[in-house]
């Protein structure tokens, strides 16, 4: 849950042992934001049934924390001072703005009368809160929506992430980004998107929005499509942070497990990935540094996701599918011991459940380390002649495959014309550094298996 971020705000703060208690007031209250933010923007949504003016009375509340925090001390709970705070402003501009004079009837006479504001000095109904939690997921990432607009107002909304920060995650100017936010509130409300959780097809089918938005947050942050840095770190916790939530709030989904699972695993190889600011590749990473703990909670996560499909009498889904082959590669000690033979019938299912040229040029890749290079290169060359190939076009780690696998067949010219020809395809310039690094004869394991 969210709140699963109180104790470590606590030490973040606790460890400035240097800073003015301003800063450190300043810092509680940047930490809370984050933290607290999305709970409260849900609460007030409930209440406003309107998603842009919620997240305008969060904002109040904020400004407030910045006010009186540094003069007064950062309060015992912090993130019901600011769900008190902001509800109390909801109330005060209901009673003023004629316009919320319907909404202010619907209150009812609780809040006219002031006895809901005495109310809100108490922490809300975790119950209630989680339900509001679940409503903003949805809301924010309905499918009405373009896919940019709701990665960047989920961020907003359920990350705690600023403009700016979603700017610079994204290498966009932040006034596009701003952009996006404004005219995904704009089309909720033209749209007149109900706050509330979907059920029946609708829910399966709004799942998969979800879904789909944390896991592009997910790999934006462990594989960045451009840029200088290989990884964004931060996108990668926020996304593992959401997936959380969402396995609290859903228990019973299994590829809301299935995510988890997946995004806990690819996580914990974080601190492998990198040698300074050189990508190192899955088969060439120190396995002594993927953590352990994060692997741990990404197999029970599986668990999980395979015990709720089980329920439902289900087979696995794409998300699950894609958690058990990164488990498969978390269970071997070094990568000499990876099931290749298990990866490889994984795709095959994944291929079932989720076709695309991606999951084939991965099953490719898996067929080369079962069966040779030689078989993998015909997979891949079939793959690139196809219809379906034709989406690759363009796809950097098609030639970085074929450079691999060229590599391991001894056709070393071509296979540095293939990894020439994927470094000018991508745009993330530490990728490209490695890609020409291979193509000037160094060797190393395919991009496309994973890193």
């Amino acid at each position: 849950m969210l709140c699963a971020g109180g104790p470590r705000l606590l030490s973040w703060v606790g460890v400035n042992a240097d800073a003015t208690g301003d800063e450190r007031a300043r810092r509680a209250v940047d930490a809370v934001w984050r933290i607290e933010s999305p709970r409260v923007v849900a609460g007030l949504t409930r209440i406003v049934h309107d998603l842009g003016v919620a997240e305008e009375l969060a904002q109040d509340a904020l400004v407030a924390a910045l006010e009186q925090w540094p003069a007064q001390g950062v309060p015992r709970n912090p993130g019901a001072w600011l769900m008190t705070t902001a509800k109390r402003r909801a109330v005060d501009q209901i009673r003023r703005n004629e316009t919320y004079a319907r909404k202010l009837r619907l209150l009812g006479h609780d809040l006219e009368l002031g006895q809901g504001p005495a109310a809100f000095d108490e922490p809300d109904d975790p119950e209630v809160i989680e339900d509001d939690l679940l409503r903003l997921v949805f809301v924010a990432c309905h499918p009405v929506l373009s896919r940019e607009a709701r990665v960047a107002l989920t961020l907003r909304l359920l990350g705690g992430l600023t403009t700016d920060e979603i700017a610079r995650a994204f290498l966009v100017p932040e006034s596009t980004v701003a952009q996006r936010i404004v005219r995904a509130k704009r089309t909720l409300a033209r749209e007149k998107v109900p706050f509330e959780v979907p059920y029946g097809p609708d829910r399966a089918d709004r799942l998969a929005s979800v879904l789909e938005v944390v896991y592009l947050i997910f790999n934006e942050g462990y594989a960045a499509t451009a840029g200088d840095d290989w990884m964004r770190p931060g996108l990668c916790e926020d996304a593992l942070r959401l997936a959380r939530v969402l396995s609290g709030l859903m228990p019973d989904e299994p590829e809301v497990h299935g995510l988890t699972s997946l995004l806990e695993i690819q996580a914990s190889r974080s601190a492998a990935r990198t040698r300074g600011p050189v990508p190192v590749l899955l088969l060439d990473q120190d396995r002594g540094h993927w953590d352990q703990l994060l692997i741990r909670r990404g197999f029970a996560a599986l668990a999980r996701a395979e015990a709720a499909a089980r329920a439902r009498g289900m087979p696995p889904g794409p998300y699950a599918l894609q958690a058990a082959i990164a488990a498969t590669h978390a269970r071997a000690l070094d990568p000499g011991r990876t099931d290749w033979a298990a990866i490889a019938a994984l795709y095959e299912q994944l291929a079932v459940r989720a076709p695309s040229p991606v999951v084939e040029l991965n099953r490719a890749v898996a067929i080369g380390m079962v069966k040779g290079p030689a078989a993998g290169l015909a997979l891949v060359d079939a793959l690139a002649a196809s219809p379906a190939g034709a989406a690759l076009e363009g796809y950097h780690l098609l030639p970085s495959v074929r450079g691999d696998l060229l590599t391991r067949l001894g056709r070393t010219a071509e296979a540095q014309a293939e990894f020439t020809r994927a470094a000018a395809l991508t745009r993330n310039n530490a990728e490209r550094a490695l890609l020409l690094s291979r193509a000037s004869g160094a060797s190393g394991a395919s991009g496309a298996s994973g890193a």
